[in-house]
């Protein structure tokens, strides 16, 4: 699906991501063009995709975080780290250290995997869908977006995990800016909302 094999020279097979090969053979060509450089060293490229969970739940439900470890396991491919809190906040019950969370940090092939799965899988599945808001952006050429329901994700058995559990995604880039890194995103077919027409 999001994966391509390829002859080694050994006789082995191995696996790549079909979104990086694309990258490396149509995206980066495009991108020297776009913004005028003459090597492909100063093209932004997609660095990494930080995926967090938060489980308000898990203070009093321990189970409640082994499901999220799962089910994130599940749509990543990648065994999550349990977030803890860094302080105590007694309003809260919340206590230094108790588990809040799981979070994720793909680079690599899985990074490309995920994206392409992202876009082109989960994200058609999310209700009355317009495009991201390109003013998502942080400032850094980072993308966060938050999204509702993981159930979006063709891997969540909703049987099992019932309860829509909400996630925030970060594309983070090497894009100097924020515009650098749209052009970058959407190049690799990230749906950015239209701009609206102005009636005249």
């Amino acid at each position: 699906m999001t994966k391509e094999k390829v002859k080694k020279e050994n006789g082995g097979e191995k696996y790549i991501s079909r979104l990086k090969d694309e990258f490396n053979k149509k995206v980066l060509s495009a991108l020297m063009k776009e913004f005028k450089y003459s090597s492909s060293m100063a093209i932004p490229r997609l660095d990494k995709i930080v995926i967090n969970m938060g489980i308000n739940e898990a203070k009093e439900n321990i189970q409640a975080l082994d499901k999220a470890k799962d089910d994130l396991a599940s749509v990543t491919g990648q065994l999550p780290q349990i977030r803890r809190a860094k302080v105590s906040i007694s309003n809260f019950k919340l206590r230094e250290g108790m588990p809040i969370g799981v979070k994720v940090t793909l680079r690599g092939d899985r990074m490309y995997d995920f994206f392409d799965k992202f876009v082109s899988i989960a994200v058609p599945r999310i209700r009355d869908f317009q495009g991201f808001n390109p003013k998502a952006f942080d400032g850094s050429g980072n993308l966060n977006i938050g999204l509702k329901e993981h159930h979006i994700f063709p891997e969540i058995d909703i049987e099992r995990s019932p309860k829509a559990q909400g996630m925030n995604i970060t594309f983070v880039t090497t894009a100097k800016d924020n515009k650098m890194a749209q052009v970058l995103l959407k190049y690799l077919g990230m749906p950015f909302e239209k701009p609206k027409k102005i009636k005249g």
